[in-house]
């Protein structure tokens, strides 16, 4: 427990916060000629980004860009603010551009621009590159690493300049990862004059979904939801017990919403949690860990996650939906485990919340609660069936109906946020010492909440595309940013609303500013970790990785597991989340789908995806480079690394939650087969997730002993994988011969899969065998059934061999070849429900509650007389 002021020593904590902020906020704060281009041209780079987003180009055919066109102008940007906002020397020329770097932010923004300025001469000489073209991509390469180590730091850098030197020293490197090498016309034409390395998939994203994400959260940061969201997450919990910290967690959950970034997560959130936690009782160190553990899972939190989620889109095929369908639940299950660990530390040092300014009753808490939860289900409800009642009847005119109604609500909302006093008034500095009552906060910025309902509206309803849905959310995001302030000037008849409304104008500019130049370090990390993608394409590392993998781990999947979490865990100590993400998922997530299937294991796509991503989330803050703790304590006043490592200790509730996704898939949604299977897991994960809590901080109802540890630890992993046990008694599987393989398409319903076991030889010429699931279409027969999956067999002896295997296919997809083998079918066995694996699991935890209440009881006995 410390007893100093939480607030001494500010204005160093705040030259510290500018270090770690750099990132963020863009680079150097220029003044005079400079300031003037650094304002002009990433507000040039946002009013871009949305008019590509914006169905305009298309309505009056002006400015349509493909996407290899728009990933050149994105990146002509990045690159461009890359140098003429962040200096090539720490310290040095903080306050103003050097000609030298406006001269390299030029030449590096035509070497980006290259393929949009020539793109049809491009178009026209593919894979023959003029010296002209060679020229400029080299130099294109070597002006992105420059900008990468501006922004960024050296790691990225130094990895993409070793993939680079790979791919030229292919016949020179060991023989167990040695190729025929590239030619230097060759990796520059791969590299930066085609779609497969530096203008890939990555910066397609960044291009697309990323930064218009990245947008409305600096929108609706600079509008003041992140200070509604935290003062919303005091007013409901402060009071509790370590009340400032577990606000911290809820506050840090809301404001990943708006940002999606650890590091602006810790000093947005922890410049008002972390000296209130240490006014509690907290020390130092466990406090700025607290904010750390809770703001680096603000990636994990849908809609707005970290900027790797949207690579996922593209990465795994499936839409933004999906993708946020299998992240709610482990983000959930993560941030409740995270509340119940911080309230076990207050509970061990016996602290106490902060007072409110007027005591409700219980009654009167229930109440609270009870209504706002009515309310919003009623009026969910009513705008769901409402909204979609009014699509049918108006037809075609009912976007525009709804716009108006849209606007009406708006309209009615600040006009009653009126009522009560701005959220802002204090400024996020201030000293806070009573509670504001839940009511009035929450009544105060109800209309903060409308951009991200038409974003999750817009997602989930009308299934747009997230470009699509977030640019409409950004639309009216500006719309709220300049209109906010002059709305409740004429409502309360004070101000000047003309003033009011251009200061909204200079307001909505910054924030497209801030917004822009929040994307640089996001615009260089996707091009530049496109580098790594475009070598494994272009020298076949990705096979050299699954030999070498399998050859390490034994071919057992948890080691496998383990191997890939380390890798993303050192990585991200110098590469951002998402460039950690692309080449992770690049290299080892092919590998952990292969290898999983040749042990007969069935790993999803997405689910070995959410497995690297949350590694390389939990990057940031693992010690000593985890860049989330060191700004943590230069807000706390503690020792980074202790913070660190502190932080990670909490983490590791989080950290265990990818392997068991990966062996339970139900914990991502995946393969429920009703509401009942839905609670069931949501229950029974939120369980374990709080038991594996009480673990881990040696303290439940009373301090926990070993043995007790080993337990719960036991009860833990039953409620995660209770299946696990289940399999020991009750095999999964059956096999049957494959030459039933057509009764048991009979037997199979469309859409339903059917396993085989199959063999045959691989592209590296080893020979596997692996388990394969099969979706089949309908059809009138079992062969016809096989044929529109794209593939023919016959009998050969007890197998059936594979005659033909369309390209494109299902089968092909699946990972079937021509000249394999089907020698046997997996039939799933008909067994009793692994869930009455819960029955044994919850005694157990009943007879340890029940052992821990009564040392508890006892232990209070004896201190009483004392």
């Amino acid at each position: 427990m410390t007893n100093s002021d939480p607030r001494a020593g500010d204005a160093v904590d705040k030259q510290k916060l500018e270090e770690f902020l750099q990132t963020e906020s863009g680079g150097r704060a220029a003044t005079g000629p400079a300031a003037i281009i650094l304002f002009i041209v990433p507000l040039l780079w946002s009013l871009f980004q949305l008019w590509i987003a914006s169905p305009l180009p298309y309505i009056f055919n002006i400015g349509v860009f493909n996407s290899t066109e728009a990933r050149s102008i994105h990146l002509a940007f990045a690159i461009f603010l890359a140098f003429a906002a962040f200096p090539m020397f720490k310290g040095k020329h903080a306050n103003h551009v050097p000609i030298y770097d406006w001269l390299l932010a030029l030449a590096a923004a035509f070497a980006a621009s290259y393929i949009f300025i020539f793109y049809r001469d491009l178009a026209q000489r593919p894979g023959a590159p003029t010296t002209a073209d060679m020229v400029v991509a080299m130099v294109g390469l070597v002006l992105l690493l420059e900008a990468t180590r501006r922004a960024l730091g050296l790691a990225l850098t130094i990895v993409a300049a070793v993939f680079i030197f790979y791919s030229l020293a292919g016949p020179y490197m060991p023989d167990v990862i040695s190729h025929g090498g590239v030619s230097l016309s060759k990796l520059a034409s791969h590299q930066w004059l085609g779609t497969e390395g530096v203008f890939g998939v990555a910066l397609g994203v960044s291009t697309s979904f990323v930064f218009l994400f990245v947008l409305f959260g600096a929108m609706l940061e600079k509008a003041g939801a992140g200070s509604y969201f935290i003062k919303i997450a005091y007013a409901m919990l402060g009071h509790m017990r370590g009340g400032p910290a577990k606000a911290a967690v809820v506050s840090s959950g809301l404001s990943g919403v708006v940002s999606g970034s650890s590091i602006a997560n810790v000093v947005t959130t922890g410049t008002f949690t972390i000296p209130l936690m240490k006014r509690v009782g907290f020390p130092a160190t466990k406090a700025g860990a607290v904010e750390v553990a809770a703001s680096v899972n603000g990636q994990l939190t849908p809609p707005i996650m970290g900027a790797a989620a949207f690579l996922m889109v593209e990465y795994v095929g499936i839409p933004y939906l999906e993708v946020v369908k299998a992240a709610i639940l482990p983000a959930l299950i993560s941030y409740i485990a995270l509340l119940y660990m911080v309230h076990l530390e207050a509970c061990k040092l016996n602290m106490k919340g902060i007072e409110r300014k007027v005591k409700p009753t219980m009654a009167q808490r229930l109440f609270s609660w009870v209504t706002i939860i009515l309310g919003f289900s009623i009026l969910t409800l009513v705008v769901y069936y409402g909204v979609g009642w009014l699509k049918g009847a108006l037809g075609e005119s009912a976007p525009w109906i709804l716009t108006v109604l849209l606007g009406v609500i708006y309209l009615a909302l600040v006009a009653y946020s009126c009522k009560f006093p701005d959220l802002d008034e204090d400024g996020p500095d201030a000293d806070i010492n009573e509670l504001p009552p839940l009511a009035e906060t929450f009544k105060a910025g109800l209309y903060y909440l409308l951009p991200v309902v038409v974003l999750v509206w817009c997602l989930t309803v009308e299934r747009f595309s997230p470009q699509l849905s977030a640019f409409w959310s950004t639309v009216f995001m500006m719309f709220i940013l300049v209109t906010q302030k002059p709305l409740k000037a004429f409502f309360r008849k004070s101000g000047n609303v003309g003033e009011l409304l251009r200061g909204g104008v200079v307001e909505l500019g910054d924030a497209l500013v801030t917004g822009a130049r929040n994307m640089v370090g996001i615009g260089v990390a996707t091009a530049t970790a496109g580098i790594v993608v475009g070598t494994v394409t272009l020298t076949g590392i990705g096979l050299v990785m699954t030999q070498f993998v399998e050859y390490i781990s034994g071919g057992n999947l948890l080691l496998i597991l383990i191997f890939t979490a380390i890798i993303s865990l050192i990585l991200g100590m110098g590469l951002p989340t998402t460039a950690n993400y692309i080449v992770v998922s690049t290299l080892m997530a092919p590998v952990i789908v292969t290898l999983g299937a040749e042990n007969g294991f069935l790993v999803p796509l997405i689910a070995v995806h959410m497995f690297v991503f949350y590694f390389g989330i939990l990057a940031d803050d693992t010690p000593p480079v985890g860049l989330a703790a060191y700004a943590a304590a230069a807000i706390s006043g503690a020792d980074p690394i202790r913070t660190g490592v502190q932080g990670f200790i909490y983490d590791i509730r989080t950290a265990i939650l990818p392997f068991m996704f990966i062996f339970n898939n139900q914990l991502l949604l995946l393969g429920l087969t009703g509401w009942f299977d839905l609670l069931v897991t949501v229950f029974s994960a939120i369980t374990a997730m709080l038991v594996f809590a009480a673990a881990t901080q040696g303290y439940w109802f009373t301090r926990t002993r070993w043995w007790e540890v080993v337990l719960l630890l036991l009860v833990t992993f039953t409620l995660f994988r209770p299946g696990f046990w289940w399999d020991q008694v009750y095999p999964a599987m059956d096999q049957r011969p494959a030459t039933e393989i057509f009764q048991r398409i009979d037997e199979v319903p469309a859409g339903e899969p059917i396993y085989l076991r199959a063999s045959g030889t691989a592209i590296s010429g080893e020979e596997v065998t692996k388990v394969i699931s099969l979706n089949l279409p309908k059809a009138e027969s079992p062969e016809q059934r096989l044929a529109q999956a794209g593939l023919e067999l016959s009998r050969q002896g007890d197998v059936m061999a594979v005659d033909f295997v369309n390209f494109g296919s299902v089968a092909e997809k699946a990972g079937i070849s021509y000249g394999w083998t089907i020698d046997e079918l997996e039939i799933p066995n008909d067994r009793p429900p692994k869930e009455l694996m819960f029955i044994p699991a919850f005694l157990l935890l009943g007879l340890l509650a029940f052992g821990q209440l009564r040392r508890k009881a006892r232990e209070e006995a004896i201190a009483e007389p004392a």
